[in-house]
C-alpha cells in the first residue's frame, strides 16, 4: 500500500501521462472492417442474435444495480452518502449500454456505433469516480465525476465530429479507455475504506479477457464450430464485471479503524 498523499501525485502523473499520449499520437481511424462481426447468424426475426441477445446481461445488472441503491436500507452501506452517485451513473451506463449495443448490432454501421460507445462511458468513468472516492477522497472523487463524465462523452462526440468530417479520429476515446482500465490497479494500491477490495482486481480481470474475446471474434467463432463468437463471450464477460461489481455492494462492509 501507498499513502493517499502519494497515491494522489501518481494518480495526476498518470492522467498527465495519458493525456499527452493522446495529443501526440497520430490520428487514429475507425477502420469499417470493425463492422464486420463473425456471427452474422439471425434468429426469431433478429438480425444479429447473438451479439444483440448477449447484451440481455448488461439490462439485467444495470437494473438490479439501480434498485438495489435506490433501496433505502442499503444506504448506510456506504460511509459517504455521497459515495452512491457515482455507483448510480456505473449502473445507468451498464442499462444504457444494453439499449445502445443492440440498437447498434441489428445493424452495424458508425452513426449506430456513436450510441453503443456513448453509454459505455458513463460506465467507465462512473466507475473510476467511485474508486477515486473510496481510495483517494470522497470530496475529489465527488467533484470529479461531473469532469469524468464529461471528457468521456466528449471523447465519442470528438470522434464522431472527425468522422462526418472525414477524418476520424479515435484517439481520445481509446485513451479514455486505457484510462479507465489502467486506473484501476493503481487506485488498488492506496489503502481501502472497504472489505473486499480484491473485487476490483476480477472485475479488471474480465474486462481484460472481455477485450481478449473481442480481438478473438473470429477465431473463437471458428473453435467452437460456429456456437458462439468472441464478440457474444465479450458482452458477456462484461456484464459479468457489472453483476460482480454489484455482488461486491451487496457483501462489503466499511473500514472503520485502520
Amino acid at each position: 500500500m501507498i499513502s493517499r498523499r502519494a497515491g494522489a501525485w501518481v494518480l495526476v502523473a498518470f492522467t498527465i501521462a495519458v493525456g499527452a499520449a493522446a495529443m501526440l499520437s497520430p490520428r487514429i481511424p475507425q477502420p469499417q472492417s470493425y463492422h464486420d462481426f463473425a456471427d452474422q447468424r439471425g434468429w426469431l426475426g433478429i438480425h444479429n442474435f447473438g451479439d444483440v441477445a448477449s447484451n440481455l446481461l448488461f439490462a439485467v445488472a444495470g437494473a438490479w444495480g439501480l434498485i438495489f441503491l435506490c433501496r433505502k436500507s442499503e444506504h448506510p452501506r456506504f460511509i459517504d452518502p455521497r459515495e452512491r452517485l457515482a455507483y448510480v451513473f456505473a449502473f445507468v451506463g451498464l442499462l444504457l449500454t444494453a439499449f445502445g449495443s443492440s440498437y447498434y448490432h441489428l445493424a452495424p454501421d458508425n452513426a449506430r456505433l456513436v450510441w453503443d460507445r456513448l453509454p459505455m462511458t458513463l460506465a467507465f468513468m462512473g466507475l473510476v469516480s467511485a474508486m477515486i472516492s473510496e481510495r483517494l477522497s470522497v470530496p475529489v472523487g465527488f467533484c470529479l465525476l461531473p469532469i469524468l463524465l464529461l471528457i468521456g462523452a466528449g471523447s465519442v462526440v470528438w470522434w464522431w465530429h472527425t468522422e462526418t468530417a472525414g477524418a476520424s479520429d479515435l484517439r481520445f476515446y481509446a485513451a479514455v479507455q486505457v484510462y479507465a482500465v489502467l486506473i484501476l490497479p493503481i487506485l488498488l494500491l492506496l489503502p481501502p475504506r472497504y472489505s473486499r477490495s480484491l473485487d476490483f482486481v476480477v472485475v479488471f480481470c474480465f474486462y481484460v479477457l472481455a477485450k481478449i474475446f473481442e480481438t478473438a471474434d473470429r477465431q473463437i467463432f471458428s473453435l467452437d464450430q460456429r456456437m458462439v463468437s468472441g464478440h457474444t463471450l465479450k458482452h458477456l464477460a462484461a456484464g459479468a464485471a457489472g453483476f460482480w461489481i454489484l455482488m461486491m455492494l451487496q457483501k462489503r462492509r466499511p473500514i472503520l479503524a485502520r
